[in-house]
């Protein structure tokens, strides 16, 4: 399998807070790939640094070959990456199928809205509606659902299953599944190890900035004593 994001000594700064220290991993093309990790390890500032959302960051990260470490983040987007952030930035003053129109085309093989819809039943059914009248899970639905229709090929997805209930959780692991089969790559932020596993190819694990560990899914009930560890639990 071929990398489609490498990163490698990615170093990443908040003012004067130096939050990410070397972190490096990669991520293969077609693969679900999760950043593990205790609150403050890390993970949502590395998904912000691949995005060019951080202030100050320093290292390499390839996409297909291509650094992006220095370019601005509407360039990284239009290179083929797309964010879904843990705050969702659904638009209060347009309805579902406005919010899933609004971001930018950037290549083709991106979802149709016919296919966002069959895909996302829930919010089909709420295609008139105020964005932010949808419940937390129909929200994230949506948040998801737009990135998809962009053409961007490396999905990162923050804390999609936070604070939702366990149905909507299930919805989600069943869309994640299914978007790999269709040959989208995703990089998952996660606290929840549990639903990981039921979509994820590996695992890194991070603590204090760094990657601390890479675990096959395969290999995470062997390693769940130091899962554990790792995460406090």
């Amino acid at each position: 399998m071929s990398a489609m994001l490498e990163v490698r000594d990615l170093n990443a700064w908040y003012g004067e807070s130096h939050i990410l220290h070397g972190v490096e991993f990669d991520v293969n093309e077609g693969e679900v790939v999760t950043l593990l990790g205790r609150n403050g390890a890390g993970k949502t500032t590395t998904m912000k640094s691949i995005m060019g959302l951080v202030p100050r960051r320093e290292g390499q990260i390839r996409f297909k070959g291509q650094e992006t470490v220095h370019l601005r983040p509407d360039l990284i987007a239009r290179a083929g990456i797309a964010i879904c952030p843990e705050e969702r930035g659904i638009f209060a003053s347009l309805d579902v199928t406005e919010n899933l129109m609004l971001p930018i085309k950037v290549a083709d093989g991106g979802l149709s809205l016919d296919e966002i819809y069959t895909l996302f039943p829930n919010i089909k059914e709420r295609a008139r509606s105020q964005g932010t009248k949808l419940s937390g899970g129909e929200q994230q639905m949506l948040a998801i659902a737009r990135i998809l229709r962009t053409g961007a090929r490396l999905l990162l997805l923050d804390e999609p299953t936070e604070g939702l209930a366990p149905v909507i959780v299930q919805q989600i692991g069943r869309t994640i599944r299914e978007i790999k089969k269709r040959g989208f790559t995703v990089l998952l932020v996660e606290q929840n190890f549990r639903f990981a596993a039921t979509v994820a190819d590996r695992h890194y694990v991070m603590d204090h900035g760094v990657v601390v560990d890479m675990i096959p899914n395969a290999q995470l009930e062997a390693n769940m004593d130091k899962l554990h560890d790792y995460l406090g639990v």
